[in-house]
């Protein structure tokens, strides 16, 4: 997450996240307060997405940590919060915790699994939940099921035929259940129930939907290989997306993977 800088926060926030976030995190921090909880760590908050959800659910005097490891995306997420609020915004590595053994009783992370090494950060988040503490993440499915990926990359491809930016790919390289499974229970969790939740959305402005996806690092990949003015990225895309699901509104299909685990 440490590439969501500048230029990249906002679209994010305004227009991915409506469309690809916003009603996981609501899922998310529903599960969450189906417990008792008293200290929640969220992993790769990113802009408050699903912080704020969760703070809406839980106890008032549950105390909330929201990480990330983009100091622009945190403060981006400090500003959906008022001051009197339970939240802790830090900036951090998912790898290297700076919170004491057993701290937490339940650890959450939203579509970050991805960006980081998920042994060591399974470890950190083992390494600081409490006995009974529940560890709960999403991923995405694999490009089949999540056409903001293969149909960016269809487009990217035309402009870059031959050294394509390949960004968002990386955001749907984690859809295989079985080793992530296997890394879980090698760390020492237990009770993992993973399940597959598949969504559709409505995108009420399919330019600005595209724009977004072109605006997340990609755009330094873009940027970087130099020729092609991003407009003319986001143009191709919007017409792509109206080609496979119509023009405005938009109902758009995404599948992604819940991982829920405990620490006995």
């Amino acid at each position: 997450m440490a590439d969501y800088e500048g230029d990249v926060v906002t679209p994010y926030d305004q227009d991915l996240g409506p469309v690809l976030f916003d009603h996981y995190g609501a899922d998310t921090a529903k599960r969450v307060a189906e417990r008792s909880v008293r200290d929640v760590l969220e992993i790769a908050a990113g802009t408050g997405i699903v912080t704020r959800h969760l703070r809406d659910v839980l106890p008032k005097d549950a105390r909330l940590t929201a990480i990330d490891i983009s100091d622009s995306m945190m403060e981006a997420a400090r500003k959906k919060f008022h001051p009197h609020e339970q939240v802790t915004f830090q900036v951090a590595d998912a790898t290297a915790l700076p919170f004491d053994d057993k701290e937490f009783d339940t650890v959450v992370c939203q579509f970050g699994v991805m960006f980081f090494d998920k042994e060591a950060g399974f470890r950190e988040a083992y390494r600081t939940l409490k006995r009974g503490g529940r560890y709960l993440f999403r991923v995405w499915d694999s490009e089949h099921y999540n056409p903001y990926a293969s149909l960016t990359f269809e487009v990217l491809k035309q402009f870059y035929p031959s050294n394509t930016p390949r960004f968002l790919f990386d955001t749907v390289a984690c859809h295989q259940i079985d080793p992530i499974k296997e890394k879980l229970i090698r760390t020492g969790f237990d009770r993992i129930v993973v399940s597959v939740h598949r969504k559709e959305h409505d995108i009420l402005d399919v330019e600005a939907f595209a724009r977004a996806l072109v605006y997340t690092p990609i755009i330094a990949e873009i940027k970087a290989r130099g020729g092609v003015d991003p407009e003319e990225i986001t143009e191709a895309l919007t017409k792509v997306l109206i080609r496979e699901y119509g023009s405005n509104p938009t109902r758009y299909p995404m599948q992604a993977i819940l991982f829920e685990a405990e620490k006995p």
